[in-house]
C-alpha cells in the first residue's frame, strides 16, 4: 500500500433496459431531478453522509451492485415503491447498532436498499 490513500466512490449510474422509465421510477420514489438524453445525469442530494458514501463487499448468489439510498420514512417509502413497480424482497428491520433497511429489487431487477437513520 505505501503512501497512497483509499479511493471514495465518486460516482454511480443505472443501467436499465428502458431508462426513460427508471428514470420514472426512481424520480417518482426518490423526489430526483433527473436530466434527459442518453446519459441523463442525477445530481447528488442533500444529508447524506460526509465526506461521502462508504460502501461494503458480501457473498451472493449472483453478482450486482446495490443502491443504498435513505429515506425520511421507510414504510411510506416501500408502499410508494411498490406502487411504482419494485418487488419487496425483505420488509424493514433493524440493523444492531445502525439504521433501519428493506431490500426490494427496482421494476427492472435491480438490487435496492431503503435506508432509515
Amino acid at each position: 500500500m505505501g503512501s497512497d490513500w483509499a479511493r471514495p466512490v465518486v460516482h454511480w449510474e443505472i443501467v436499465a433496459r428502458d431508462p426513460d422509465a427508471q428514470a420514472a421510477f426512481y424520480g417518482e420514489l426518490f423526489n430526483w431531478s433527473i436530466g434527459e438524453g442518453p446519459i441523463a445525469q442525477i445530481p447528488p442530494g442533500i444529508g447524506g453522509p460526509e465526506p461521502g458514501p462508504g460502501g461494503h463487499i458480501r457473498k451472493g448468489d449472483r453478482p450486482a451492485i446495490a443502491l443504498y439510498v435513505q429515506v425520511r420514512d421507510i414504510a411510506a417509502s416501500i408502499a410508494r415503491a411498490d406502487e411504482l413497480g419494485a418487488r419487496v424482497l425483505s420488509g424493514p428491520f433493524d440493523v444492531p447498532g445502525g439504521p433501519t433497511i428493506a431490500f426490494m429489487e427496482d421494476p427492472e431487477g435491480n438490487p435496492l436498499v431503503l435506508v432509515q437513520q
